[in-house]
């Protein structure tokens, strides 16, 4: 079932996607490694529905939070290039943003979510409201913030993308999608990075096996007391749930990711439809301080910048602390640190990730699972795997 190439020196990597990938059902997965530069890890496999359809090299995936990591990259395209500046106040490339307060949130403030912009149950009223992308900017800009800007952070789980998407178009002057055509996927000759799906692929994407969300079913009342007495005791220790909920829980009515609507629809916190093999070679491109085979899209300086630690305390919506960097957060691997590392992870599994003091970047796309908002223990094993191959390969 598995396709693919892999360097003898990676081979744990190769292992450990074996392990993770079903024999059988609905399920398959893609995972790539760069190191110095070359493509060490190709590798594929697995269903991409429910009718056994076999998972080929350019399937794509929706990778719900990764996606954070592509348009943040996209943005620091915008400022190495001068044409804006991490301190620079929002409100000055995209005025309308001004509204309520919000004048002097900075670039940087929003990239690292310490904005006070996380809570999208008080934007809208239904989930279908997300299709709209101008509806969306509209409502981003006329938000209040949850806390005093750069004071606190919460991670912006779902309007992150149009408070990045936003800010991008306002300065670039193109869409977004064409922004990430003719300044990623062109340069770096991605194979498959989209928000906002061309209708003409659609027919490469692998479905989720899980694609609908809901309204969560109705607890019996000794839950309901349960989940109270529970809720209470966190709040004592500076745990508020209700952050949580309000950040990432806004589907009061059925909103099917695996909906053509969706897929074609940009959303860029929550549904890039992507190949592992882009977003390996992307991070690559950050993981050679800003270049990949002879293209440099960044400078040394900007990466350097872009991977410092910006806050280390715990997050309101997330409850630990992430190391936000501007866009990205540590990387979770097990059994190896990577303190120098930075990438993003999302729901369902998928993620990616750079290290640039080990030239290294791995992806991995998945179709099936769940996790936490920021992936499940899938990323990490691959990441652990990737970063000790590594390692060893460098000695």
């Amino acid at each position: 079932m598995i396709e693919g190439t892999t360097d003898p020196n990676f081979a744990e990597v190769a292992t450990a996607f074996r392990r993770l990938l079903p024999a059988k059902g609905h399920a398959g997965a893609s995972v790539c490694v760069y190191h110095r530069g070359r493509k060490v890890v190709d590798l594929w496999g697995g269903t991409t529905d429910a009718s056994g359809s076999r998972w080929q090299q350019d399937t794509t995936a929706a990778c719900f939070s990764t996606t954070k990591g592509v348009v943040s990259t996209a943005l620091h395209v915008l400022i190495d290039r001068g044409l804006a500046h991490y301190d620079d106040p929002i409100a000055k490339h995209w005025p309308e943003f001004a509204a309520r307060g919000k004048d002097a949130i900075t670039i940087r403030q929003a990239l690292c979510h310490e904005a006070g912009l996380y809570r999208i149950t008080d934007m809208i009223r239904r989930p279908s409201e997300m299709l709209d992308w101008e509806h969306m900017l509209s409502v981003l800009a006329d938000a209040e913030p949850a806390h005093a800007p750069g004071q606190e952070h919460g991670y912006h789980a779902i309007t992150y993308g149009w408070l990045i998407g936003g800010l991008i178009e306002a300065i670039s002057g193109q869409t977004l999608a064409d922004f990430l055509a003719t300044e990623l996927a062109g340069p770096l000759a991605l194979d498959g990075l989209y928000i906002g799906m061309p209708r003409q692929e659609l027919g490469r994407r692998a479905l989720l096996a899980e694609g609908r969300v809901g309204p969560p079913a109705a607890k019996a009342p000794w839950r309901e007391r349960m989940s109270d007495i529970l809720e209470a005791g966190l709040e004592r220790v500076g745990v508020q749930l209700s952050e949580f909920r309000s950040a990432l829980l806004p589907f009061s009515e059925a909103f099917d990711f695996n909906a053509e609507e969706v897929a074609l629809a940009c959303i860029p916190a929550a549904n890039g439809q992507f190949t592992a093999r882009s977003l390996a070679r992307l991070y690559a491109m950050l993981a050679g301080h800003g270049e990949v085979d002879g293209v440099r899209l960044l400078s040394e300086a900007t990466v350097r910048e872009i991977g410092v630690v910006r806050n280390r305390t715990r997050d309101n919506v997330l409850f630990l602390p992430m190391r936000w960097r501007m866009g990205y957060h540590r990387v979770f691997a097990v059994g190896v640190r990577a303190p120098q590392g930075f990438g993003h992870y999302g729901y369902g599994g998928s993620g990616a990730f750079c290290d640039p003091s080990r030239e290294l970047s791995a992806a991995l796309v998945v179709n099936w699972g769940a996790g936490s908002p920021t992936g499940d223990s899938r990323t990490p094993r691959i990441a652990g795997a990737a970063l000790r191959c590594a390692d060893r390969a460098s000695r």
